[in-house]
């Protein structure tokens, strides 16, 4: 199962180039994963579930770029499971190509003491089985 995130491009996050600047997508990242797990949640917050996540690696690889006004979507997915820890990728696009592709990789924590702890399998269940995520192009 994967989730798709659709957000458009504001003016404040390009540069002077006139393209998004790196560091946003690692925003954008992030912004869909919290719609994802917060999906998740009969109230629609993740904080809900009295679990949580910690992001303590991104690689992400641009492929072209995405302006002001652009409508940028997002795939994402679980790429590998561990016991306390999970990698997210990330494919982003506009108007079906592509613009970048990343791997986050999480650990699983619990609430307020940020303590490691084992994914919940209702969590796992709710992110469904490992996949792969293709980059169009």
């Amino acid at each position: 199962m994967s989730f798709r995130y659709s957000t458009r491009v504001r003016y404040g996050e390009c540069d002077q180039q006139g393209v998004v600047f790196n560091a946003n997508y690692m925003v954008y990242m992030d912004d869909a994963i919290e719609q994802w797990v917060s999906s998740f949640a009969p109230d629609g917050n993740f904080k809900s579930l009295d679990w949580d996540w910690m992001v303590v690696r991104s690689v992400l690889e641009w492929k072209a770029p995405a302006h002001h006004g652009d409508l940028l979507d997002i795939e994402v997915g679980i790429v590998r499971y561990g016991s306390t820890s999970f990698d997210v990728g990330f494919v982003g696009t506009v108007s079906g190509k592509p613009v970048f592709s990343a791997r986050s990789v999480s650990v699983s924590v619990t609430p307020v003491t940020l303590v490691k702890c084992p994914i919940p399998e209702s969590i796992k269940a709710k992110f469904g089985p490992v996949m792969t995520l293709e980059v169009p192009g």
